[in-house]
């Protein structure tokens, strides 16, 4: 399945454009822009440019990293990492999913949640173009 720019500038991941279609220098621009800062990062294998698509550091919160992997699998959920830790966590209600997490972590985790959960779910779309996207069930 062939995904248009259009949609692809919709979903903001105009990184994985096709560089040969793109027309002008503003899709170039835009191209660009989306490589630099977007939640991908270019390897070189055997000289051959390939994108790879890397976790998006949603946030950092007193040692503990909460991340977005792309092209995961519903329901639309958050990983929290640090050392001696990996847990994940549904978006809609900051239930924990898998892993396991000190009432500390929990807490902290949960509190961030009810002020942050808006920055969960750009980051959780921004990595699906076409599906598995959080709706307004999800919406802060």
């Amino acid at each position: 399945m062939t995904i248009s720019k259009d949609e692809l500038k919709q979903a903001r991941r105009f990184e994985l454009a096709d560089p040969s279609t793109l027309d002008g220098l503003d899709e170039w621009a835009l191209w660009l822009e989306a490589l630099l800062h977007g939640p991908c990062f270019i390897f070189f294998r055997d000289g051959e440019p390939i994108l790879i698509e890397g976790k998006q550091l949603v946030e950092r919160l007193s040692g503990l990293k909460l991340e977005i992997y792309p092209n995961e699998h519903p329901p639309p959920h958050f990983h929290v990492r640090a050392p001696g830790l990996n847990a994940s966590f549904a978006i809609e209600d900051c239930r924990l999913l898998q892993g396991k997490a000190s009432s500390d972590v929990l807490d902290k985790v949960r509190y961030w949640h009810q002020h942050s959960k808006h920055k969960l779910i750009e980051a959780w779309n921004a990595t699906r173009p076409t599906d598995c996207q959080v709706g307004p069930c999800c919406d802060a």
